[in-house]
């Protein structure tokens, strides 16, 4: 196996950054809001300039077409880096889910280890397992866990996994890379429990936790997805808005529950401060 040298996983602040939580293969209306970004011309190539663009994690299962969303990633880091830009993308649970159904689907044809069955139930897509190719599983192997970008840690979860992990944001990064290259069915079983969690930095118990977290990896403030914003609110099933401050605004949740509710989706813009400008899934109304 060839050595990889993992990117820097800390930068500074961006003029321009933006964020963008789980998509779930929601791949039409990822095009349309970075198209209202105006991070992509009409084409769905790369139009943001210097911009910095992230992805929290969770781009398969559920939605029309996960392969589409990552193909789509994978061409505007390669199209954001020629025009000096920079798109980074994050692991989440359900790329740990799909790469072990993918994995031990030959080791374990009857799915004795219920990989398979796990991903399936959680809105794993079959059409997603037949289009998806071997650079695609390579990226997703390589996909780091944080990120810290100025004052702001990007992390897929709102779990104490990453705290627990290593007590640096190279040393996560590093830990999670070499659990997605085992073969052991317990270290991934392990791997997907811990990575299932959410809720941690929520209530008065999430101060302490937000605290520890913040000043090991040496952040002022964390947005995550992972946990969609309606469930925080205790709100299932209506559409939130906007992003989600919580935690005394140390915390921000951006998972818009793209995939789960037909109106929902926003990208989101942050400066040094917190949240500088939100841009909506539903399309602008023209008068006639």
């Amino acid at each position: 196996m060839s050595e990889w040298t993992a990117p820097s996983a800390i930068l500074p602040m961006s003029e321009t950054l933006w964020v963008v939580g789980d998509i779930h293969g929601a791949l039409s209306k990822l095009k349309l809001l970075l198209l209202r970004s105006g991070l992509t011309d009409f084409d769905g190539s790369w139009r943001g300039g210097a911009s910095h663009l992230v992805f929290l994690g969770d781009y398969l299962d559920r939605g029309e077409d996960g392969a589409g969303v990552l193909r789509l990633i994978r061409t505007l880091q390669r199209q954001a880096l020629l025009a000096g830009g920079r798109v980074d993308a994050l692991l989440g649970n359900h790329e740990v889910m799909f790469l072990a159904a993918m994995l031990f689907r030959q080791k374990d044809p009857r799915d004795e280890h219920g990989f398979y069955e796990y991903w399936h139930s959680n809105g794993g897509q079959p059409r997603d397992m037949t289009l998806i190719e071997p650079g695609d599983l390579g990226w997703l192997s390589e996909r780091p866990a944080m990120l810290r970008v100025g004052p702001w840690l990007m992390q897929h979860a709102d779990s104490a996994m990453y705290l627990k992990l290593a007590p640096s944001i190279p040393e996560v990064n590093a830990a999670v890379a070499s659990k997605l290259q085992s073969t052991e069915p317990r270290v991934w079983q392990e791997f997907l429990s811990a990575f299932a969690a959410r809720f941690a930095f929520a209530g008065q118990d999430g101060a302490p936790l937000i605290q520890r977290v913040l000043s090991t990896f040496g952040a002022e403030r964390i947005v995550h997805g992972h946990t969609p914003i309606n469930l925080l609110l205790g709100t299932s099933g209506e559409e939130p808005g906007a992003p989600l401050p919580y935690a005394s605004r140390l915390c921000l949740d951006i998972d818009s529950a793209m995939a789960y509710i037909p109106g929902a989706g926003f990208m989101t813009r942050l400066d040094d401060e917190g949240i500088a400008e939100v841009v909506p899934y539903p399309p602008l109304s023209f008068a006639r």
